[in-house]
């Protein structure tokens, strides 16, 4: 597989620590564009993309809830020239309390975390096609490998994403469009400030070079840390009774 830089680099959800991450790793000699809602308000995103080599970097508006202007933004990038690789880096894990006695932020965490990647990868898979090329980046989750009772909401979220996007791979195979599909653990970041670190956490850098090696590799998955595949696994051959006393 060519790896040289040619064509752009999208991160849609520019604000995400692991986004700007991959992108600052894939960002020499491109033209990379952060996605974000509040897209003036970038500028430190915008800085860390161009002092690692991007020739240009652009900011566009993008709300991934907002599932009727998906199109208009993607024309809107499609302006800057064919997608290379598009990243999904936007999501919410919400409050699980919450959710569980409020039907609304239920939703909203389903909305945001399954509905919306979904309507934006189908968009996305089908102007690749039309390009003959591109790759799709979609990070899903241990928490959907096997749904938890301490966050099922979320966790459904990405069982129900982890599948969609394994079928999509199966549905561009032989088209030219790839998908590499990562599961990450327990992440220490802005998203999981405050909570406790569960074991063999990560951190966003440690995510996105795995996720670029796989990348550059040509993987279709990987699981970050690696370790976390066997374990995981493994967890799916507990009883019940034992794995609905898990924590997170």
């Amino acid at each position: 597989m060519n790896h040289t830089a040619q064509g752009t680099v999208v991160i849609f959800g520019g604000r995400s620590e692991i986004g700007v991450e991959v992108a600052t790793r894939l960002a020499a000699g491109r033209t990379v564009i952060l996605a974000a809602r509040r897209a003036d308000d970038l500028t430190d995103e915008c800085a860390a993309v161009r002092a690692a080599g991007a020739t240009a970097v652009h900011p566009v508006e993008f709300d991934a809830d907002a599932l009727d202007t998906h199109t208009a933004v993607l024309d809107r990038i499609a302006a800057f020239g064919p997608i290379d690789v598009a990243v999904l880096a936007f999501g919410i894990l919400g409050d699980q309390a919450r959710a569980e006695t409020d039907a609304a932020h239920a939703v909203s965490i389903v909305h945001t975390d399954y509905l919306a990647q979904v309507a934006l990868l189908t968009d996305l898979a089908q102007r690749l096609r039309g390009q003959g090329s591109g790759r799709l980046v979609v990070f899903s989750s241990v928490a959907g490998w096997r749904v938890r009772r301490a966050n099922y909401v979320y966790g459904s979220a990405k069982a129900g994403l982890d599948g969609f996007a394994s079928g999509l791979t199966d549905a561009l195979h032989g088209s030219g469009i790839s998908l590499l599909l990562v599961r990450p653990g327990f992440v220490i970041g802005r998203m999981t400030e405050g909570m406790s670190p569960a074991p063999l956490s990560s951190t966003p850098p440690q995510v996105a070079d795995a996720t670029v090696r796989a990348l550059h590799r040509g993987r279709g998955e990987v699981w970050v840390p690696a370790v976390l595949r066997p374990v995981f696994f493994g967890m799916r051959l507990l009883p019940r009774a034992i794995w609905r006393r898990l924590p997170r």
